[in-house]
């Protein structure tokens, strides 16, 4: 992308014309009139979805039956698709697998780590992770130290206890978020995998506001595991299962405790003894949900299309634009950006604080400008380059404005508030 930010709408025009990855948004259905940008908590549907769900319903279920495990290829669903995902993350084949959900996964993925710790050095009972983390990710740790009641622990690093003072040998393992859910602030993740070991302890990374939208090399970075989900920027649709990824050299140190029986090595054999299966099919457990996920291949395949370095290079002309139009207008309006500036420390999400922050974005959605609120106060814009282009980014912050400099925001229907923010 030119690295000249457009600086009226007719450039912004032109700067969409001129966009290498416009053709991407033919592959994707939205409403007519909506500027969406919370592919960052839900992605668009993909344009081959209905087909593939037809597919699936008329044809494999329909027609096949309980013949389509294997004439459809059903059972190999979780391994195929956790294959063709790995590029998108620095992993390699037999690595992933796509399953469950990222709450689910996570559970695994500590069990596994505090094992591996409890043989090497029992001493170490801590879990690390982050205040401002997605609470889930915070409460799955809770749970699995509340379930094993065997003196492990929970430590909240912040502001007043960063990470480098948070490690000690009594630390397992660190979980965090390459990407916050909130801010849109990014871990360097070799950086920080190689802290992490540098102090004794395993990491686990939660991709879920990262994969798809930013350059991941697990790999690379030397990470122990990762989770994240398939529904927000890899656009697999509403509730589609997560994926799980252990670095090989763990992968057949500790089976993880839902030991259900997709992950046994003979699962047709119906022994009455759990045997788990070489690699990363261990981290399976039960059914796979096949409508789900046969759908997450759509995104998928539109995903594998993208350069990743032209997708990062337009995410940030995107958030570095809205940014910049944010600023131009901000006068005495009491908005506060929450989101680095840094390019090396920013995701794909602009966030920013406001008092009357839900009021604000129920506004804005009744005009069909779709962002979503956070607590506490934070109005959050999902960039998702594959679909939001330079022209939608003015078209928002214009209606940001007009709502906040008119007040429109200060109304009793924008005001009540919803089940799901």
């Amino acid at each position: 992308m030119e690295s000249t930010l457009p600086t009226t709408r007719e450039t912004c025009q032109a700067a969409d014309a001129a966009d290498p990855l416009r053709r991407f948004r033919d592959e994707f259905l939205l409403p007519e009139g909506v500027i969406y940008l919370d592919g960052n908590s839900l992605g668009a549907r993909p344009r081959t979805s209905m087909a593939t769900a037809t597919r699936v319903l008329e044809q494999e279920w329909g027609t096949g039956l309980i013949r389509s495990w294997n004439t459809a290829g059903w059972f190999d669903l979780p391994a195929r698709l956790g294959d063709k995902l790995a590029p998108l993350i620095g992993a390699g084949p037999g690595e992933v697998v796509i399953t469950d959900t990222t709450s689910l996964n996570l559970f695994k993925t500590l069990a596994a780590a505090l094992r591996i710790q409890q043989v090497s050095d029992p001493l170490r009972k801590v879990i690390v992770t982050e205040r401002d983390n997605f609470p889930t990710d915070i409460y799955m740790a809770e749970g699995i130290v509340d379930f094993l009641n065997q003196g492990y622990s929970v430590r909240l690093i912040d502001d007043e206890l960063p990470l480098e003072a948070a490690l000690g040998a009594d630390v397992a393992v660190v979980a965090l978020s390459h990407v916050n859910y909130r801010t849109g602030a990014m871990w360097d993740m070799t950086t920080t995998s190689s802290l992490v070991h540098g102090g004794g302890a395993l990491v686990i990374w939660d991709l879920a506001h990262a994969a798809g939208a930013v350059p991941v090399d697990l790999t690379g970075a030397g990470a122990d595991f990762a989770v994240g989900c398939t529904y927000k920027y890899l656009n697999g649709g509403p509730g589609s299962p997560a994926f799980i990824w252990v670095n090989p050299s763990h992968q057949d140190r500790f089976w993880q405790p839902l030991s259900g029986w997709w992950g046994h090595a003979r699962p047709f054999a119906m022994e009455d003894a759990y045997e788990p299966i070489s690699g990363i099919g261990r981290f399976l457990c039960g059914t796979q949900p096949i409508l789900s996920m046969a759908l997450v291949e759509c995104g998928l395949d539109v995903s594998l299309e993208v350069p990743m370095a032209e997708l990062r290079a337009k995410s940030l002309a995107l958030t570095d634009l809205f940014n910049a139009l944010v600023d131009a207008r901000l006068g005495d309006h009491p908005l506060e950006l929450i989101t680095p500036l840094d390019h090396e420390r920013r995701g794909s999400h602009v966030s920013y604080k406001h008092p009357e922050g839900y009021a604000v974005m129920a506004a804005l959605i009744s005009r069909g400008i779709i962002g979503d609120y956070r607590e506490p106060h934070v109005l959050r814009f999902g960039i998702t380059p594959l679909y939001v282009g330079f022209t939608d980014v003015w078209d928002a912050v214009d209606a940001l404005f007009d709502i906040l400099e008119n007040r429109l925001w200060d109304t009793p229907d924008f005001r009540e508030r919803l089940a799901v923010t």
